[in-house]
């Protein structure tokens, strides 16, 4: 298909219920049939504006359920004007399709400090986890009730139980800066991406439905990452971790520009390499510091059978990179660094919806864009 080509799929009479459904499948299919990478421009009329002066910090986390409804969760940093101009936007906001908000909830002082990531499950919950924090919890879809927590807060897994302390990856109960959540839709096995930058923990942590400890594993190391001992290169910064339909688990390897995949029980699989591109022509003497972050910051997986595409958060390279999910090879990107509609300041999450629109959140400091934006499937390249 060339780039004037959309994808487009056939409208039939029948109840908008059904309607919606047979677009939903018809879409998927096409999608995965197309010999090409999907194409992406970003959509400015979404999310709408925002009620009540609301003005979001850093988009930390950013999710879909069934309905294609999304969840972001945004932190309490605004700047001192815009806490005299505006509003802290509540922690948690739902979307509805068209970007209005649909409900919104959260206590800053019950959630975890640092929000950071947020997984909607296959019946409805919402996970929400925090990278300041050691604990994670399981929230009713309107939010109105806690049903579970794993962790207590101000209890880190470290050696002396604060996250100042050195990480010990070994804790049953609790976690030392848990970055991501998912569950399996199988068992409701829930799996948590325990570390979220170098220092705390860098482990992937597994509990049942009932917040039962049942098993763990650290990141993948070559050997000749081993031999090379504790250098920068060496460091393990779990970011992210999502089940795929393939039933294995892919984990962000932030610092090592790569996806880490392992099956449920954590024997590695294999890598999925992410390379880094430098741009700049900066150096030092500016002031200005390569590779900050890493190439692999969050990951999704589109919407069909066999997830054919992987979408990867490239923050170094401020961009999303759509990668053949079974070859790792890199197809396409899209976004650029900028503060303009479709570029990125801090690119930091995403989640993918059943029409395989991609929406992504930016966080960071001050300069950061702190905002979701949605990017809609378009056709093929």
């Amino acid at each position: 298909m060339n780039d004037n080509v959309k994808l487009t799929c056939p409208i039939v009479a029948a109840p908008a219920a059904a309607l919606a459904m047979l677009f939903m499948i018809l879409c998927t299919h096409a999608l995965a049939a197309q010999g090409n990478p999907p194409k992406y421009e970003v959509d400015p009329s979404w999310p709408r504006p925002l009620p009540n002066k609301w003005v979001t910090g850093a988009v930390s986390g950013v999710c879909t359920d069934a309905q294609d409804h999304v969840f972001i969760v945004n932190r309490g940093n605004l700047t001192e004007n815009e806490l005299d101009s505006g509003r802290q936007a509540p922690p948690v906001i739902e979307f509805d399709p068209q970007g209005n908000v649909a409900n919104s909830w959260g206590n800053r002082e019950t959630l975890p400090e640092g929000l950071h990531g947020c997984f909607v499950d296959y019946q409805g919950n919402v996970w929400i986890a925090g990278s300041d924090d050691t604990f994670i919890q399981k929230y009713s879809h309107d939010g109105s009730k806690v049903l579970l927590q794993i962790g207590q807060k101000g209890v880190a897994d470290s050696s002396d139980g604060t996250i100042q302390g050195i990480a010990l990856n070994s804790s049953h109960t609790g976690f030392y800066r848990p970055s991501a959540i998912t569950v399996d839709p199988s068992n409701g096995d829930v799996y948590v991406a325990d570390g979220e930058e170098p220092g705390s923990n860098h482990r992937v942590a597994v509990f049942d439905r009932n917040g039962r400890f049942l098993r763990q594993w650290v990141l993948h190391r070559t050997k000749a990452e081993m031999e090379a001992g504790e250098g920068d290169e060496f460091m393990q910064v779990p970011h992210c971790v999502a089940i795929g339909n393939d039933g294995l688990v892919y984990v962000c390897d932030r610092r090592g520009d790569r996806v880490q995949v392992f099956d449920k029980m954590g024997t590695f699989q294999k890598d999925i390499l992410v390379p880094y591109e430098k741009r700049s022509q900066n150096g030092p003497r500016l002031g200005h510091v390569p590779r900050a972050w890493g190439t692999v910051e969050w990951l999704g997986f589109s919407a069909d059978r066999m997830n054919r595409f992987m979408y990867v958060v490239n923050e170094d390279n401020e961009q999303v990179d759509t990668l053949d999910r079974s070859t790792g090879k890199v197809l396409s990107t899209f976004g650029r660094a900028g503060h303009q509609v479709g570029g990125f300041t801090f690119a930091h999450t995403l989640a993918v919806d059943s029409k395989n629109n991609v929406y992504v959140g930016e966080a960071g400091a001050e300069e950061a864009g702190n905002r979701v934006q949605k990017f809609k499937l378009m056709g093929s390249q």
